[in-house]
């Protein structure tokens, strides 16, 4: 086991399956906020769904609007589990707050790979790959 330390954004725990990516994202335009899946042209995850999956990605992008965006997908039940970030910025940070999504950054994202079994302890800002 891998254990990861980082810094708590949003508090939580969960354990899931990572989703990966190298791109940033932007959840304003970038994801169905009704289906989870990645709709943005040209995008490492372009047609894959983020629902129930820790989503890793280096840094969002985009409009505020993304913060609403990470709301619905919770409302509509099609959020990820967490989010783990090398550096979240305040987009991000506030749509996971105000939708109790797990979130974790200053994380060396290079160490995870889509598929790898994931423990998020937000609280302490720690990541375990099993």
């Amino acid at each position: 086991m891998t254990t990861l330390k980082g810094r708590k954004i949003c508090n939580g725990r969960v354990e899931g399956e990572a989703l990966v990516t190298k791109d940033g994202i932007s959840f304003y335009g970038g994801v169905d906020p009704k289906t989870g899946i990645v709709v943005e042209k040209g995008h490492e995850l372009e047609g894959k769904s983020i629902a129930d999956k820790i989503l890793v990605f280096p840094e969002g992008k985009g409009s505020t609007v993304g913060s609403y965006v990470l709301y619905n997908l919770k409302k509509n039940g099609v959020a990820p589990k967490a989010i783990i970030n090398k550096k979240c910025e305040t987009i991000v940070a506030v749509g996971c707050i105000i939708s109790e999504i797990p979130c974790v950054d200053s994380i060396e994202i290079e160490k995870i790979k889509t598929g790898d079994k994931l423990k998020v302890d937000a609280e302490k800002g720690i990541v375990e790959k099993q």
